[in-house]
C-alpha cells in the first residue's frame, strides 16, 4: 500500500516521519509488542492526529498504515483492518489537547523506564544524560489509562516540560517535532538504563554538586544551545533507509 497522492504534502511528510519514528523505537529496543503509541499532529487548523493501528508491531508500521483521528478519538481515516487503542487516545489526546506547542508524543513501557518509575527516588542525576532531566516531573499511577478525568491531572503534572515519568508505568516524551520527541525519549531511556546498571553494582553512588547538576540541566534546555533532535534526525532517517525503506510506503 502506498500513501494516497491526494493528501496534503504536510500530512504525507508527517506520516513518513512518524513511521520512521515507530521503526526507530523498535530498532532501539523500546517497543512493547503491539502496545503503546507515538502520535503526531498533522500541521493545519484541524488538529488531526496520526496514531498506530492497534494490532501491528512497531517495525511493521508504514506511512500509509497510520490511522488519522481527531482529538475526540474519532477515526477519520483508517486504511487497514485494525482499530485504535482507547488508552492511547486518553494519554495522547490529553497532551495534544492542552499543549499546542507539542507536535509529537511518545509513550513507552521499557524495562529500564518501568524500573525507574517504580523507584521512590525516581531518576537520579547520576550521569550527564540524566542531568538533562534533573527537573523531570512525575505522575502517580491511576491504573490503566482509560478514564477521561485522568487527563487533567496528567497534563497538570507534565506542565511545560518535554518529558514525564509515569509512576509504576513508564516514560512519556513530548516535543514540538517528531525529531525532538524521539531524541528526548532516547536519552531519557539511556539515563534510566545507566541508573539501573549503577544501582545493580551495589556500590556507593557518586553524585555531582547541585550547582553542576543545575548548570548541566540548563545546557540541555532547547533555548540554551539548540533544540536537540533536529541535527540528529537526518541520520536517523538514513539509518532506517538502510535497514528497510519500506516504512515510507
Amino acid at each position: 500500500m502506498h500513501i494516497a497522492t491526494s493528501m496534503s504534502p504536510e500530512e504525507r511528510d508527517t506520516r513518513i516521519q512518524l513511521a520512521a519514528c515507530y521503526r526507530l523505537v523498535s530498532h532501539f529496543g523500546m517497543s512493547d509488542l503491539i502496545y503503546n503509541h507515538i502520535t503526531a499532529r498533522i500541521p493545519g487548523p484541524e488538529g488531526h492526529l496520526l496514531i498506530n493501528p492497534y494490532g501491528m508491531l512497531y517495525d511493521e508500521i508504514t506511512a500509509s498504515s497510520l490511522v488519522k483521528i481527531d482529538l475526540d478519538g474519532n477515526v477519520l481515516s483508517n486504511p487497514g483492518e485494525y482499530g485504535i487503542n482507547a488508552a492511547g487516545y486518553v494519554i495522547h489526546s490529553a497532551v495534544h489537547g492542552a499543549r499546542h506547542d507539542v507536535h509529537c508524543v511518545i509513550h513507552t513501557h521499557t524495562r529500564a523506564g518501568m524500573a525507574v518509575s517504580a523507584l521512590q527516588c525516581g531518576l537520579l542525576p547520576l550521569t550527564q544524560t540524566a542531568m538533562r532531566f534533573a527537573k523531570i516531573p512525575y505522575h502517580d499511577y491511576e491504573s490503566v489509562a482509560i478514564d477521561l478525568d485522568e487527563r487533567a491531572r496528567l497534563v497538570a503534572d507534565l506542565g511545560q516540560n518535554e518529558a514525564i515519568i509515569l509512576r509504576n508505568h513508564g516514560l512519556l516524551a513530548a516535543g514540538p517535532s517528531i525529531a525532538q520527541a524521539f531524541n528526548t525519549l532516547y536519552w531519557l531511556e539511556m539515563a534510566c538504563k545507566a541508573q539501573v546498571d549503577a544501582l545493580a553494582a551495589n556500590r556507593e553512588l557518586c553524585l555531582p554538586p547541585p550547582a553542576v547538576i543545575e548548570k548541566t540541566w540548563h545546557l540541555y534546555q532547547p533555548a540554551t544551545r539548540r533544540p536537540f533532535g533536529e541535527l540528529e534526525w537526518p541520520a536517523m532517517l538514513r539509518l532506517m533507509d538502510r535497514k528497510d525503506p519500506g516504512y515510507r510506503e
